[in-house]
């Protein structure tokens, strides 16, 4: 394949997803190794700054010698949606293009790939003014009350929102105040998908058990790296609590039990490996039914080769 500086439509997007722990990262720099690619990071978790071990982030070293984009973009206690990483990934995307590279979105979260390739509704913009008169609200109120508002206009949001998420609960609210609309009528309307030449491929475990292996290995390097005195710091911020999106995050939450008495150091681990799994099952799950996506074993080392291989016969 031929690579220029020009804007050039038929420059494809490589997509590599698959379970935790299955190896896309490294395949993702491989990539970096052989081709002009931007590596575009699609992990609900890699947003959020400070929170580095739990997450599996690439290392200092591993970013300075490949960059990724879509990490740490935001602050532990704040919100980040797929509407907001759509908009982030379409435009790093473009930017890739007109420089005449390969973007590589690489990670586990499935929602996301779902919304960029399938299309997301277009949500009204933050607007300051209604935000500051719901956050007045809450002070005055509580946000258990903007809760019940809410389960008036969109029951169905009200669900799946839990009343300790400021962020999610506030932005529900804002979008019905400033279009008539709840967010659940909006968001069951789709906007655009991703165009161009998506190349899509899954990494999946031949044997399962492995997999496991895998993550039970993870999460105890996580441990004498330094997870503990990680969560800790983060405990330190007031800002947080177990109900945000950020401290719901595998490994953190059970970390943050821990920390408050919940259970042992032993039961700790135990429940932080067992919720790995139990992730890794639901991103399989996705992907079982997915369509349009090159299977590769997790475990083959021709992998990278293959990729290569598709991409040199565009």
């Amino acid at each position: 394949m031929n690579i220029n500086n020009d804007t050039n439509s038929t420059l494809p997007i490589i997509c590599i997803m698959g379970p935790t722990a299955s190896g896309k990262t490294a395949l993702a720099m491989g990539l970096y190794d052989n081709l002009p690619v931007d590596i575009i990071s699609v992990d609900s978790a890699l947003v959020y700054k400070g929170m580095d071990i739990g997450t599996a982030k690439p290392t200092e070293e591993e970013l300075k010698n490949y960059p990724h984009q879509l990490i740490d973009l935001i602050e532990p206690e704040q919100s980040y949606s797929a509407s907001d990483f759509c908009s982030d990934a379409l435009k790093a995307i473009d930017e890739s293009h007109q420089n005449g590279r390969i973007p590589v979105l690489v990670g586990g979260t499935m929602m996301y790939f779902k919304s960029l390739l399938e299309g997301i509704s277009p949500l009204p913009a933050a607007d300051e003014s209604i935000r500051k008169e719901i956050e007045l609200e809450a002070k005055t109120q509580g946000w258990e009350a903007l809760h019940k508002q809410l389960a008036e206009f969109d029951p169905v949001s009200a669900e799946r929102i839990h009343q300790n998420d400021p962020q999610r609960l506030s932005r529900a609210i804002e979008v019905y105040r400033l279009t008539g609309k709840s967010l659940t009528e909006l968001t069951a309307v789709k906007g655009s998908s991703l165009k161009g030449n998506v190349l899509q491929f899954a990494l999946v475990p031949k044997d399962r058990s492995l997999l496991h292996e895998r993550i039970e290995i993870r999460f105890n390097q996580m441990i004498t790296q330094g997870f503990e005195e990680e969560v800790v710091t983060l405990r330190d911020n007031k800002n947080l609590h177990a109900d945000l999106p950020s401290i719901r995050c595998v490994g953190y939450r059970q970390m943050w039990q821990y920390l408050n008495g919940e259970c042992d150091h032993k039961e700790m681990i135990f429940r932080g490996v067992c919720a790995t799994r139990q992730l890794a099952k639901r991103q399989l799950t996705w992907l079982r039914s997915w369509q349009g996506a090159t299977l590769l074993n997790m475990e083959d080392e021709n992998n990278l080769e293959q990729i290569l291989t598709t991409v040199s016969k565009l």
